[in-house]
């Protein structure tokens, strides 16, 4: 009986109310900032990395080749690499609207882009035979096929038959060229450094030993042996590179600029050609991946304004493979000194000062900073 009146006595007293935690107190609004702080980074980085993935993936795929007339009879013709709005000083129009066309034609025109604006534009068309020409030398090149010579004969007088002979002999012109190239580098290369060993060879019997000595004139009469081996090597791989050349030398498409002025093209010095107004989905896709192929695996040119980028990968790679053979062992041993052996100090603190800092700073941003430092 006691027991219950003491539980009707709590339950009938009043109930003490709970203090109330702010918010801020509890932490929940920066819990939510910091967390809204990440989402917006992570946010910025995946935009980043999109417009980066996006822009990267356009830049090789192939686009029209628009001609433009303007207002005071000058012709353009090129790729349109981007636009832009911009404000004139003209009171009557306020805002125009300008493209940057890659024009091309450097030998002739002295410049590889053109701004024109809409506001000067009289006609603007698609030509059907605009012909976009990669070249060896001078960047891009853009024109009409007017004809395709073979020697002394004209072998096409017309844009279609041209276009056909140039698919046809484009093929095995770009092979003698590659094989012209591994004769230079690859061959000379070989023959040249065969002459200097030779060479090399002598001079070292002649500091230990003399002129006068026999194994100087023995080993003499080796290197006058090799030099002529090597002077009727050389001159194999010579007249092989003239008869290659003079080959290639034959095979010209004629061409004809927007302006109306002749260019006779030899096949050698071309790269890649296509009619840009003229290609389908597929053959758009074909030559984006050749250009992807070219750009991976080939070497550049142009001051590394064309070609590909597999001197630097396969450089990259190799440094990368060489620095991780010289530095693990290295590397391994003296973590295991730091960690187990080394005594606390001011060197030992300024190592892993030094080490915190390499881990978390990525390298590019010493390289940068080395750059504008030293240089």
């Amino acid at each position: 009986g006691v027991m219950s009146f003491q539980s009707s006595e709590k339950s009938a007293a009043p109930r003490r109310r709970r203090a109330k935690v702010s918010l801020f107190a509890q932490g929940e609004p920066m819990i939510w900032l910091t967390g809204g702080g990440l989402a917006v980074a992570l946010c910025m980085i995946t935009g980043l990395l999109a417009l980066i993935f996006y822009n990267g993936i356009a830049t090789l795929w192939p686009v029209a080749v628009p001609q433009f007339q303007t207002l005071d009879g000058s012709v353009y013709m090129g790729e349109v690499t981007r636009a832009e709005t911009f404000r004139s000083n003209d009171a009557e129009v306020q805002i125009l609207h300008r493209k940057l066309v890659r024009t091309g034609n450097y030998e002739i025109s002295g410049e590889h882009f053109t701004w024109i604006s809409d506001h000067d534009v009289k006609m603007e068309t698609r030509p059907e035979w605009a012909l976009v020409i990669e070249r060896t030398a001078w960047g891009r090149f853009y024109g009409f096929p007017e004809g395709f010579t073979l020697g002394s004969d004209t072998a096409a007088a017309t844009p279609e038959a041209a276009w056909k002979a140039f698919n046809q002999y484009h093929n095995a012109v770009r092979e003698r060229r590659e094989k012209i190239r591994e004769l230079e580098t690859h061959e000379i290369g070989r023959v040249n450094r065969r002459l200097e060993k030779a060479r090399l060879d002598l001079r070292e019997v002649e500091l230990r030993a003399g002129k006068d000595s026999p194994a100087w004139q023995a080993e003499q009469v080796k290197f006058l042996k090799t030099e002529k081996e090597v002077t009727a090597e050389f001159g194999t791989i010579q007249e092989e590179i003239v008869r290659l050349r003079a080959e290639n030398s034959r095979y010209v498409l004629n061409l004809k600029t927007a302006q109306g002025r002749a260019v006779a093209m030899p096949l050698e010095n071309i790269v890649r050609a296509y009619p840009a107004n003229q290609l389908s989905i597929l053959g758009k896709a074909g030559i984006y991946f050749s250009r992807w192929h070219e750009f991976l695996f080939d070497e550049p040119r142009e001051a590394n304004s064309e070609g590909g980028v597999f001197p630097a990968i396969f450089g990259t790679v190799i440094m990368t493979l060489l620095m991780s053979l010289a530095v693990v062992p290295f590397g391994v041993m003296a973590a295991l000194y730091l960690r187990e052996y080394a005594k606390p100090g001011l060197i030992v603190s300024a190592v892993r000062i030094s080490i915190n800092n390499l881990a978390g700073v990525p390298s590019i941003v010493f390289g940068v900073f080395g750059l504008g430092f030293f240089c």
